[in-house]
């Protein structure tokens, strides 16, 4: 007789079980593992595909904007088109926060929404497909791709807090790893079809390249099976968190770290022009950038699985310092700037990987999902994005060290290269914090 009948004999012998408590019973004893297992890896898994899918187009932004300014009916607005990339990753950042209180109050329903979001996610590409002003690039492209792309990809969050516990941070170091995956490779992908069929067949092909990656992908994705006898309807968030020096100093840190984290990526074409190289080589160097993010990722998130999180801050603060300060002040030959674009995307990439450790201290003070603290910090770096386009364009605008100071300082670029080394080193805020008391 099989385990499966002695359990159910078990049951019939004993008075007063219904039905009921004996399929709530065997729920419990074949719930999937957490941390472990087929259903928790095909949920990561999935996840990481999607995290790619979504974030990687826009990461090749720059690709569509130096395509779509040789183009005579979207050439007139250079700036209306370079708006199209970053509207698309700042709504998504700052949706971050009220997306998962969506799915957390309503975290019956996260399947449906995460599918409503693909949907509009690919009518916003073939949308993009048939526009011809600028406009209608920013509208479907930007505004409509970010909020399709925002509700597939952030009840993943919520996943990975049903499905890790003690691989969390590993988890969430590896969803972020994805996302520069995914700028590694579309960018040339992209670029080839750009320059042989046109921007129409790119976004259609994209398309469908979404529509086959990301359908099985939201199969596997799903939430971790409860008892229906304990299942609620709807949960509250303690928001008490946001009183605590903890969580300031912690986001403080991320929100400076994020102002000049996104130049490099910006400007790194422009600058290997200025350098006398192609266009081409600024575009390895981000890809580079990109690839090193992986490794980065997953390597923060370790450590922050295993340490405190402000070594994590630390460690990613000064490797990035480094990075910027010495390797790209000093790129004046490609070897040099490529080891600048490795170096900062494994240590300024690697960042966003503590923010599911920046969960631990602030849990210490107040009850708090990791998920609900990684989606505010997302937001941070949506502050981050949408100001440093801006910015970046007035100090290169006022940079007085061209053609003044030695090295890359005085390529006309020399004051994104300060700046970035000094938002850079306000990263590891959280680790003074941890030494004045203010971080546990």
């Amino acid at each position: 007789m099989s385990d499966t009948t002695d359990f159910k004999d078990s049951h019939k012998s004993r008075p007063g079980i219904s039905q009921w408590d004996l399929a709530s019973d065997t729920i419990a004893h074949t719930v999937p593992p957490k941390d472990s297992g087929r259903d928790a890896w095909l949920v990561l898994t999935s996840g990481l595909i999607l995290g790619a899918m979504v974030w990687g187009f826009p990461y090749s932004f720059g690709v569509f904007q130096e395509y779509y300014l040789r183009q005579k009916e979207f050439s007139s607005s250079h700036s209306g088109v370079a708006a199209i990339g970053t509207t698309s990753m700042g709504v998504m950042y700052l949706k971050a926060p009220l997306l998962y209180v969506v799915f957390h109050r309503y975290h019956a329903h996260r399947k449906m929404i995460g599918l409503g979001g693909f949907i509009i996610m690919l009518v916003s590409l073939v949308g993009a497909s048939f526009a011809s002003t600028v406009s209608q690039l920013l509208a479907t492209q930007g505004v409509l791709y970010a909020i399709g792309g925002a509700m597939l990809y952030f009840p993943i969050f919520n996943y990975i807090d049903e499905w890790f516990i003690k691989r969390r941070a590993f988890a969430y170091g590896a969803l972020v790893a994805s996302d520069g995956a995914g700028g590694v490779i579309i960018p040339f992908a992209m670029e080839w079809i750009l320059n042989r069929w046109g921007f129409r067949t790119a976004l259609r092909t994209w398309t469908i390249v979404c529509f086959f990656l990301g359908t099985p992908a939201l199969v596997f994705l799903k939430p971790y099976p409860v008892d229906p006898n304990t299942e609620q309807v709807s949960r509250k968030i303690d928001l008490r968190f946001l009183k605590t020096k903890t969580f300031w100093i912690l986001q403080s840190g991320n929100i400076i770290q994020s102002l000049g984290y996104f130049i490099p990526s910006y400007y790194l074409p422009s600058f290997a022009v200025a350098c006398g190289w192609s266009p081409f080589i600024g575009t390895i160097a981000v890809s580079l950038c990109n690839a090193a993010l992986v490794f980065g990722a997953l390597m923060i998130g370790w450590i922050c699985d295993h340490h405190h999180v402000t070594v994590a801050l630390v460690i990613c603060t000064i490797g990035t310092v480094i990075s910027v300060v010495i390797f790209w002040g000093f790129s004046v030959y490609q070897p040099v700037m490529y080891t600048f674009a490795i170096l900062y995307g494994f240590f300024a990439g690697g960042f966003t990987a503590t923010w599911s450790g920046c969960s631990h201290p602030i849990r210490r003070v107040y009850p708090v999902e990791t998920g609900m603290i990684v989606a505010l910090f997302t937001a941070g770096k949506g502050v981050g994005s949408l100001a440093s386009g801006p910015l970046g364009g007035l100090l290169v605008i006022s940079d007085t060290w061209k053609g003044h100071a030695g090295y890359a300082y005085g390529s006309g670029f020399g004051y994104l290269i300060v700046f970035s080394s000094v938002t850079a080193s306000l990263g590891c805020l959280g680790w003074v914090g941890k030494k004045i008391g203010w971080v546990l």
